[in-house]
């Protein structure tokens, strides 16, 4: 079966702003969103791992991705997150997402208990009862477990509505091998900024980007120039972009990257425990990364 690629480009694994009191502060995601349409990313994805997807319940993620869908207005798709190694509860999630409009799900392989293929495909055939394509996100640093470009073909084979994958195992050789081996619109996705230009060079349609949140303008650029062939101008974009695609780990996500925004003086400083503001030194890693885009405008796209 093949699918129409729908998640090309550039989209933003999207921060979820928190106030003080922990509460998610929807008007300034609002704004956060706006700024990601006017440096021209072409999807949104809203309550994954950088949105803090793990410390937000169903009915705030619901609240997320409606102001999602609500901002983006039809200028470019929404894939929502919907993960968790609970089949039920992510069904829960899927249908919250696709009652808010989102049109595409993106679903991590369960976490901790670690399912083989059968559970896996009762997990996905579950979730797809929502309705809306699924991009299935393989990502074995936060799961403990790799499911590598063969399975994820079984599963998509079983399961129709899963058209795609968020390739995060840090390594270029399984985006190679689905780029291969995978049916015609099949949507091969990058989760790892720092492989970006690279997944695109072998032959990815798209990049679910952490740094997209703090440089729309320059990452979009960057993918733009790749898939144009201009790759002297994506590498020099690449290299601009690279201390911060670096910073943006040096602790758990999404603390630098919401320590960089707050410097930005786009979104206030805020995580939701179990996680905590990052050290002073990582803050200090960060402003200096920033400096290195300070000449390139942050939103607007040459």
């Amino acid at each position: 079966m093949t699918h129409p690629v729908q998640f090309t480009g550039v989209g933003p694994a999207l921060v979820t702003p928190m106030t003080a009191e922990g509460d998610v502060d929807l008007d300034a995601f609002a704004s956060h969103v706006e700024f990601a349409l006017e440096g021209g990313v072409d999807f949104l994805v809203p309550c994954g791992t950088t949105g803090e997807s793990a410390t937000l319940n169903p009915d705030e993620q619901g609240r997320v991705i409606r102001r999602c869908v609500e901002v983006a207005a039809g200028q470019v798709p929404v894939l929502a997150g919907a993960g968790s190694n609970d089949t039920r509860v992510a069904t829960t999630l899927a249908r919250g997402a696709a009652e808010a409009g989102a049109q595409g799900l993106l679903v991590v392989t369960p976490y901790y208990n670690k399912p083989g293929l059968a559970g896996l495909t009762l997990h996905y055939q579950s979730v797809s009862e929502a309705g809306l394509p699924i991009i299935l996100y393989n990502v074995p640093g936060r799961t403990g477990s790799n499911v590598g470009p063969e399975l994820v073909l079984e599963i998509a084979r079983e399961v129709p509505r899963v058209v795609g994958v968020k390739e995060s195992s840090g390594d270029l050789d399984p985006i190679m091998t689905l780029v291969q081996s995978a049916p015609p619109g099949f949507q091969i996705l990058s989760g790892d900024d720092h492989l970006g230009l690279g997944a695109f060079a072998v032959g990815a349609h798209g990049l679910i980007s952490v740094v997209a949140n703090e440089a729309p303008g320059v990452v979009t650029r960057m993918v733009g120039a790749a898939r144009a062939g201009r790759m002297e101008e994506a590498r020099e974009l690449h290299y601009r972009l690279l201390p911060l695609m670096r910073a943006n780990f040096i602790e758990s996500n999404p603390g630098p990257v919401k320590a960089a925004l707050a410097l930005l003086g786009r979104i206030s400083d805020h995580l939701r425990p179990p996680l905590a503001p990052v050290r002073p030194e990582t803050r200090d890693s960060l402003r200096h990364a920033l400096a290195r885009l300070e000449d390139l405008n942050l939103q607007e796209i040459e």
